[in-house]
């Protein structure tokens, strides 16, 4: 029989091929972990790099299209703006050529009534001569085969008789022909036309520049002075701003008008002037709602002052591509209408 210890010594020694065997596990789990981590590792750099190329690529590509879309965007851009410009132009050269035509038409309407009057004058003396000639007492003027030979005078063609003539211009004495329409001389005033050069080196719509200083003090200021001071002011608030609104006024039934809108004056009152006059418009500053009933007068004011305004709003946009001297003139005809209008003058369309 084995002793005890010959026991004990056999089974320690079974005990140490165990422990190796579990320690060796241990190990080759443990770098099949970090085998495996590794190969993740480098697997999820490859993808990121991937990912992060076809990323890149993605973004050259969007920034291409950006700059292309920017381009045809710019190019839209100043193709509206020559349009707008273009359309600008061709509107200010109707409406100069309509008022040319205008005129024209006004001068050969006067001429033509003039001619009338005159014909009418010779018909009236031509029938005074017909019915004082009859049978009894010829007139000899009218019949000159009656007169002695020695007064008969022979005439070839057709030639009035002197009573027919005296009676003619005796007639068109009393008719006052119309003037004809002088052409107007300009000349340029040195000091407008510098201020005017200067401003529109760097145009503003800030009065305090020495252009606008004037014009708001000989003509906006003047042209937009009504007897209402507190609705005057709110006016050219709303005209510098260019948030005023004119309308017409239907002349059978008042329009329908939000609940909340006051209306101050009346068609048969100016709500800046305080007279009885014909009102056909009525003007709405901003969004208020608040409608103001306004005479041709007082409208025809607005509209001058208005009219300056768009054009040098327009010449601040860019939109007149004039030469400088020709943009300076039409600003002196706009200021000449501020100046009309102030003085009572307008277009009977008004």
């Amino acid at each position: 029989m084995p002793s005890k210890g010959g026991k004990e010594e056999p089974e320690h020694g079974c005990q140490d091929p165990g422990g190796d065997e579990s320690q060796s596990t241990e190990q080759l789990n443990v770098s099949r972990l970090r085998s495996s981590s590794v190969e993740i590792r480098e697997k999820g750099s490859e993808f990121l790099k991937e990912e992060l190329h076809r990323a890149q690529k993605e973004l050259k590509l969007k920034d291409k299209e950006c700059e292309r879309l920017s381009k045809v965007r710019e190019q839209l851009e100043q193709e509206l703006e020559e349009l707008t410009a273009s359309l600008f132009e061709e509107a200010h050269k109707m409406v100069r050529e309509a008022n040319t035509k205008q005129a024209a038409s006004e001068k050969q309407l006067r001429e033509a009534r003039g001619k009338i009057d005159m014909l009418q004058a010779e018909v009236t003396a031509l029938k005074t001569l017909v019915i004082t000639s009859t049978p009894s007492s010829p007139n000899r003027e009218l019949h000159p085969q009656l007169q002695s030979p020695s007064k008969a005078v022979f005439r070839k063609g057709h030639g009035r008789n002197k009573s027919t003539s005296s009676a003619v211009v005796s007639a068109a004495s009393q008719i006052v022909t119309p003037e004809p329409v002088s052409h107007e001389c300009k000349e340029v005033d040195s000091i407008l036309f510098a201020e005017f050069q200067a401003w529109k080196e760097s145009p503003t719509l800030d009065k305090s520049c020495s252009f606008l200083d004037r014009i708001y003090r000989e003509d906006v200021g003047p042209c937009l002075d009504f007897t209402k001071q507190e609705l005057s002011e709110l006016v050219r608030v709303a005209v510098e701003q260019n948030t005023l609104t004119i309308e017409p006024v239907a002349s059978q039934t008042l329009p329908v008008v939000k609940v909340s809108a006051v209306e101050c004056g009346g068609p048969k009152k100016c709500a800046l002037s305080g007279l009885p006059r014909t009102c056909k418009h009525r003007i709405m500053l901003g969004d208020s709602g608040n409608y103001y009933y306004i005479s041709p007068s007082c409208r025809a004011r607005i509209t001058a002052v208005c009219n300056f305004f768009t054009y040098i709003r327009y010449i601040q946009q860019g939109l007149v591509r004039q030469d400088v001297e020709l943009m300076y003139w039409e600003v002196m005809r706009l200021r000449r209408e501020m100046s009309l209008a102030k003085l009572g003058f307008f277009p009977s369309e008004m």
